[in-house]
């Protein structure tokens, strides 16, 4: 490890339990969140407990392949400390601070521990401004709050992971910051991918990468979250830049932490996550926070289990966020991406005094339409659109336009989709909400809206030429599913 002392203390391993090694002390004990090596460094465990006054019980950060009893374990004098300074940037580090990009040695660095104390109050700011991300449903029905926290919550396989790398793509090229993404319990092969994609953008050299992955003991999985902490507090604080914090994804964070706490015999609570859930999410989550320094404004992907929101995980979760974009497997069967569902995402900047009169009453509009459209649904699919009145007509019309609207190529599906990725700006959204809802695109087909970018790239030639087209789409294609 990084740390020593003058006159180390040793102790002997006395149990092995698979990441749970209990070590016996002469004397003194290190102090909870100590780190010790045993066999050379090759074995790392941290001080979770002490057990009584000559043992403590820690957790292995890495596999204790070899470890026996009777083995010495040498006590570090320090807690797990993350590499901080400018160098760090443009590199992709593991939970000890040590490079995996198989790039030269770091110089210049310093080491901080990654166990600290939210900033206190008196020192944090609470002017509310809209942090845009390019990304048309987000900017126009969810808007995010710099130095704000986001959540994408989503069951498996709905997108999450590519909507968080688009946003990390639209973001780092014009965020006049830092980025820093926290991989907790992810495949090694999206790090990989990730790495090669923003090394391909030119936007590296801004970036940090950090990485526990999912074969990594729980232990070297909960601590991860607060390495990318450190970094992100250290450019916040020691250089005044804002920090963009992405970190996918948070349930493996709570899920590392359940693992811990069974081993380590604890009582458990709750369809048998650990009864320390809620501080343990706290202790991460209010590190993030928006000061006079600067600000960390962070998106965190949130896997949901079994598509249940009232799991714990995401219930807690929930509790800390300024914006929650709930991700649909059926919006994602039908084609709509991204798969983000309008009614059940919110955020608590939309309101009037943040958006602007225009902004929010336009997003009111929408959600009424689209809400109106879902109540319908169950009609059409019973008796048919020819039942409907002609108000209601109108109302379906809007809503698929608004829906096809909101879908968007992405740059980081690009080479599967082969459709160029679009970035648009809030007012270019806006406009295109605010013309559809006119009822100024009556005459063109719902396919000629879906996956554009701004709504001046529907063309005249995507003129009906048979005014019963929309109603044949409408009638072939149901309520279920896209016909492009």
């Amino acid at each position: 490890m990084n740390a020593s002392v003058n006159t180390p203390i040793q102790g002997t391993v006395v149990s092995v339990a698979g990441s749970v090694v209990d070590i016996q002390f002469a004397s003194h004990l290190p102090p909870i969140f100590s780190i010790l090596n045993a066999r050379n460094g090759e074995i790392i465990i941290e001080v979770l407990t002490h057990l009584d006054a000559h043992k403590v019980r820690g957790i292995a950060f890495t596999p204790t392949q070899g470890l026996a009893r009777g083995m010495v374990v040498t006590d570090t004098g320090s807690p797990l400390r993350a590499p901080v300074g400018k160098n760090i940037r443009s590199r992709m580090f593991d939970v000890f601070g040590n490079t995996i990009d198989g790039g030269p040695a770091l110089e210049d660095i310093a080491w901080q521990s990654v166990h600290k104390a939210p900033p206190p109050l008196d020192s944090r700011t609470t002017q509310p401004e809209i942090f845009v991300t390019g990304i048309k449903v987000i900017d126009v029905l969810v808007p995010l709050e710099r130095g704000g926290k986001a959540g994408l919550f989503g069951g498996a396989g709905v997108g999450k992971t590519v909507l968080l790398a688009e946003i990390i793509h639209n973001m780092v090229g014009h965020h006049d910051g830092v980025s820093i993404f926290c991989g907790i319990g992810e495949r090694s092969r999206e790090g990989e991918e990730l790495h090669r994609e923003m090394e391909a953008a030119g936007v590296l050299p801004n970036m940090v990468m950090v990485f526990g992955q999912m074969n990594e003991p729980p232990g070297n999985r909960f601590r991860v979250g607060q390495v990318a902490l450190t970094m992100a507090e250290y450019f916040r604080d020691e250089e005044h830049r804002d920090v963009l914090l992405l970190v996918d994804n948070i349930f493996r964070f709570i899920q590392a932490g359940a693992e811990i706490s069974a081993l380590m015999g604890q009582m458990p609570s709750r369809l048998g996550y650990q009864p320390t859930l809620a501080t343990e999410l706290a202790s991460f989550e209010e590190r993030i926070a928006n000061t006079r320094a600067g600000a960390i404004t962070s998106i965190q992907a949130v896997y949901v289990p079994a598509d249940d929101f009232t799991d714990p995980a995401a219930v807690h979760t929930f509790s800390h966020l300024s914006a929650s974009i709930v991700l649909s497997r059926k919006r994602a069967s039908e084609g709509l991406y991204p798969a983000i569902d309008p009614l059940l995402s919110n955020s608590k900047m939309a309101t009037p005094g943040i958006l602007g009169e225009r902004h929010y009453h336009l997003a009111q509009e929408i959600r009424r339409t689209l809400a109106q459209y879902s109540e319908l649904k169950d009609i059409i699919s019973m008796l048919g659109l020819e039942q409907l009145s002609a108000e209601d007509r109108k109302v379906v019309r809007c809503a698929r336009r608004l829906e096809r609207f909101f879908t968007q190529p992405f740059f980081t599906t690009q080479q599967f989709t082969g459709n160029p990725g679009k970035l648009v700006s809030l007012e270019d959204s806006l406009d295109g909400c605010e013309r559809i809802l006119a009822d100024e695109f009556n005459d063109v087909p719902e396919r000629a809206l879906y996956m554009i970018g701004s709504i001046d790239e529907v063309s005249i030639d995507d003129k009906k030429s048979d005014d019963d087209s929309d109603s044949n789409e409408l009638a072939t294609s149901g309520t279920e599913h896209d016909d492009t």
